[in-house]
């Protein structure tokens, strides 16, 4: 039972705190921690507690030496103090047996005595007869009894020792006063002042001093502060103390000044850039350890450069990709990745969490060792409910996601994503490796495992390169993530851990998928797969007015659709900062749509950027491409009334009016790359959104880094190759003319174009005399300044 009296100690959840108040009878109790904090709670919520146990620091129970500290043993004493202890067990044992040893076999010649003889006498009148014997040997050798402290040994002494030896062994007739609390050195309040002053003055202010240099430093504070505090300077210079008057605080030496330092402040190891970033995170420490317990609680997520140079699926040349990972820390399993060949943005972390809570689909090649065969839930169970079968690997709802500090992690973006998924985003402390060390080991062991027996490897190190790792590149970008995908799948989700075992099994044979197997054996599993419409909902939020005519402006382009028909020319009637403002959701990596949900029916519809032909492919462009059109026409002293004006400026930037056979000669190769950015990201949208989000799709082709997980499994991205991309761009180009000429003559049928319309096809800008009147062509200043302005 608990002794709930005023002042008891309790631990709840590693923290110390004292029973301030009790009531019994009304089941009521009041605690406080060591900083004042009062918590009043019930007595049944408190004993069933399964963190709650009582502090040895109170427990009246428990030797003396025991009490807030590990129990005593005979190794604690030193060398005469356990010649003592066995001295003392000696006599009790021939108190209780007769005999010294306690054993009758191994008597000694005049044993037992008659005052000890058990067949004769009792245990009371053994131990009577005990004290009796010690007193009068304390009487005739008093130096020789007060050596082996026997001198005040009583009947009351023997039946102490009796039961504590009883209980705790030989170490329980040891005195508690040989095992007082070491409480360290004892200084005065002006010394303990004067080490901190320095410990801060040398911690947070200077550079790397010596230990030495801080004897000086305290000595300094001691004279200055304390020693001359009564004496006033004159003259501007530092008063002299007269020898012969002793100082008034005394300063132990440098031995003791310095272990009193490592006792208080740790040892002088630490760098100073660490030393100040930790004493800055210990201002906002909890104090309490969190212990990882349940897949899902901790996921660690962090970007790197992929070591290995890989061929872009465009031109083929050499680039570096961005690898972003997410390790269940409980499991150590690798749940999501991604690559990208730009570095990662708040969409990217975004979708990477969208992974980590949907099922991996199965892949062509993959056999049926990798499918999902976890207890408690059938794999046709999870494949109904997801839609397509699914292979080995977790999937869960992440409770806590741990990040760095970078920028793409700490934006506006990514607190509407944790309110999503319902999930908290903290960052790790300033320079605390440790605090998403997980991640960091996986990083370096698919370095160890994988990476470095790959073509294209370029080591740990400039000194360690190769002599052309971009030379030996062959892997493409889709080629490596089907790579990385397959060998998590295969290898890394069934390799067995060395060190990393968990507590309750330290020996045990485990892997990421037992511990996950274990785990749902053990707590059950939640299938919640989420729906579709998460894609449209982690998507960047932008607020703006419906117009009337053009639908919506976002980044300089205009998006219309059917399901703003109800909602053109009224106001949305929401409050707050963007009073009577529509929500329009948008996947940055592709500007060619947006996604509008429906105020009254909450469903999600497709808008298309007006500029997009009816028939026919537009390659892939970003925001910076559109901007950097902007800018041409304003060079040019244009101002486009309509954005399918745009589209052939948007085109020849995009290079279109460049013969395919002239590619890889006219382009630089920081402008391939950046075509090739652009089809990245636009394949990597198209595979992120649900199969039916667009009826009918311009096909982009682009898909160079299929998403680690789709909403769709039919959703197959296809190589696109140089030529290719140019055809595209003359494609789009005729595409949009021979629109454009359908439009400005409806009634007559298209012809065969002659010799003439073939040569004019050969110039973005060289547009039928019909397309547009004089009035048209015709854009003064002022209209121009106004549609820019728009």
């Amino acid at each position: 039972m608990w002794n709930l009296a005023p002042g008891t100690e309790l631990i709840i959840s590693g923290s110390a705190w004292r029973i301030r108040s009790c009531l019994p009878h009304l089941g009521r109790v009041t605690l406080v921690d060591d900083d004042g904090e009062t918590w009043k709670t019930s007595l049944s919520e408190l004993i069933h507690r399964p963190d709650c146990r009582p502090s040895t620091r109170t427990r009246t129970d428990l030797p003396a030496a025991d009490r807030g500290r590990q129990p005593k043993a005979m190794d604690d004493l030193e060398e005469h103090q356990r010649e003592l202890v066995m001295l003392r067990m000696e006599h009790l044992r021939e108190t209780e047996t007769g005999y010294r040893s306690g054993d009758p076999l191994d008597a000694l010649p005049h044993e037992p005595r008659p005052q000890y003889n058990p067949d004769t006498t009792t245990l009371t009148q053994r131990r009577h007869a005990k004290a009796r014997e010690l007193r009068k040997a304390a009487a005739e050798a008093p130096a020789q009894a007060r050596a082996n402290e026997l001198h005040q040994a009583s009947v009351r002494t023997l039946i102490r020792w009796d039961t504590a030896q009883a209980k705790y062994g030989p170490i329980g007739v040891a005195d508690d006063r040989w095992l007082r609390e070491a409480t360290g050195h004892t200084i005065s309040p002006e010394l303990r002042e004067a080490l901190f002053a320095v410990y801060a003055e040398a911690t947070e202010r200077r550079s790397k001093l010596t230990m030495r240099d801080k004897e000086r430093l305290i000595h300094q504070y001691v004279r200055e502060v304390f020693d001359s505090a009564d004496a006033e300077p004159t003259g501007g210079e530092a008063p002299h103390a007269d020898p012969a008057d002793a100082p008034r605080v005394e300063i132990p030496g440098y031995d003791t000044l310095r272990a009193i330092w490592k006792e208080w402040f740790g040892s002088n190891g630490a760098r100073q850039r660490y030393a100040r970033s930790a004493a800055k995170a210990k201002q906002y420490a909890t104090g309490r350890h969190i212990v990882v317990h349940r897949p899902g609680q901790v996921v660690a997520l962090d970007s790197t450069v992929l070591p290995v140079k890989v061929l872009d699926n465009i031109f083929g040349d050499p680039v570096s990709v961005h690898l972003t990972l997410a390790v269940d820390v409980y499991t150590r399993s690798i749940v999501a990745f991604r690559l990208s060949l730009v570095s990662d943005t708040s969409i990217d972390v975004a979708m990477v969490l969208r992974d980590i809570m949907m099922p991996l689909p199965m892949r062509p090649d993959w056999g049926k060792d990798v499918e999902w065969a976890y207890p408690g839930v059938p794999g046709t169970v999870v494949a109904e409910f997801a839609g397509h079968e699914v292979a080995g690997l977790p999937f869960f709802a992440p409770e806590t996601v741990t990040t760095d500090h970078g920028s793409v992690y700490r934006n506006h973006h990514l607190v509407e994503v944790q309110r999503v998924i319902k999930a908290n985003i903290k960052p790790s402390r300033v320079l605390r490796p440790t605090d998403k060390h997980s991640v960091e080991r996986t990083f370096g062991a698919i370095q160890s495992l994988l990476f470095s027996i790959l073509p294209g490897y370029q080591g740990v190190d400039v000194a360690d390169r190769g002599v052309d790792p971009e030379a030996d590149a062959c892997l493409t970008v889709t080629e490596m993530e089907h790579l990385i995908a397959t060998w998590v799948v295969k290898t890394w989700q069934n390799r067995r851990f060395g060190s990393y075992a968990p507590s309750w099994d330290p020996r045990g044979d485990h892997s990421p998928n037992s511990l996950f197997a274990a785990a749902m054996s053990q707590g059950g599993f939640a299938l919640r797969i989420p729906p579709a419409e998460l894609y449209y909902q982690l998507l960047p939020r932008h607020k703006v007015m419906i117009h009337g005519k053009r639908g919506v402006k976002i980044k300089n382009l205009w998006y219309d659709g059917v399901a703003l028909d109800p909602y053109r020319g009224e106001l949305s009637r929401r409050g707050g900062r963007n009073k009577n403002k529509y929500v329009i959701h948008r996947d940055p990596r592709d500007p060619c749509f947006m996604f509008f949900q429906d105020p009254r029916t909450h469903e999600w519809h497709t808008l298309r950027w007006t500029g997009l032909p009816e028939e026919g492919e537009v390659p892939a462009f970003s925001d910076a491409r559109v901007r950097e059109a902007m800018r041409e026409l304003r060079k040019r002293g244009l101002a486009p009334k309509a954005d399918t004006e745009l589209l052939p400026v948007l085109l020849e930037l995009i290079g279109g009016n460049i013969p395919v056979e002239k590619w890889p000669t006219q382009l630089a190769k920081r402008q391939r790359t950046e075509h090739a950015r652009e089809v990245a990201q636009a394949a990597a949208a198209a595979a992120d959104r649900p199969a039916n989000s667009i009826k009918k799709e311009p096909s982009t082709q682009p898909a160079s880094v299929p998403a680690a997980r789709t909403g769709s499994p039919v959703g197959k991205v296809v190589p696109l190759r140089l030529n290719d991309r140019a055809q595209q761009v003359h494609d789009a180009v005729d595409s949009e003319r021979r629109r454009r000429r359908e439009a400005a003559v409806p009634d007559q049928l298209p012809t065969t174009p002659d010799l003439s319309e073939r040569l004019r096809a050969s110039s973005l800008l060289a547009l039928p005399d019909d397309d547009f009147d004089d009035d048209d062509a015709t854009i003064t200043a002022g209209e121009a300044e106004e549609e820019a302005s728009q």
